[in-house]
């Protein structure tokens, strides 16, 4: 799995943008794995799709709290890949830790089952079942005598 992010925030009052994209590898897709997901330490904004952010106001307001954290996906095996985009809080310091912090206990959690889910190898089996050597015997002697007719 690749995680690729960029962080990006216009100059002035404009909130910060997250744009990701996670990526399965072919070997991974083809384990068939469940969705995995994480709770992240990426906090939820209030009226996201506002791009600013005034001084004193939501989360620059010095009593701000978050009151909910965004949710990490790895993408369904059957597509492979995923893009989305977090609006994240203004911050006067432009640091967000909580971002590589965010995506490598995702990718902790999914390295986790995916080790799992390898361990249960392909299965190959082929077999056969003829006439038991009882029942030959009891049938031996009629199929000789057709035979020899």
């Amino acid at each position: 799995m690749k995680i690729k992010w960029a962080l990006n925030k216009k100059r002035g009052n404009f909130r910060p943008t997250l744009r990701y994209v996670i990526t399965l590898e072919d070997f991974e897709k083809s384990l068939a794995m469940d969705a995995v997901s994480v709770r992240s330490t990426i906090p939820r904004i209030n009226d996201s799709s506002r791009t600013w952010c005034l001084p004193g106001c939501d989360e620059r307001h010095p009593d701000w709290k978050p009151t909910g954290f965004h949710r990490l996906s790895v993408p369904y095996f059957k597509t492979g890949i995923s893009e989305d985009f977090i609006r994240l809080p203004f911050r006067e310091s432009g640091e967000y830790p909580e971002i590589e912090y965010s995506f490598s206990l995702l990718r902790e959690r999914y390295e986790t089952v995916v080790a799992e889910t390898y361990r249960w190898g392909p299965i190959r089996e082929e077999r056969e079942l003829g006439l038991t050597e009882e029942t030959r015997e009891k049938i031996a002697a009629t199929l000789t005598a057709r035979k020899m007719l």
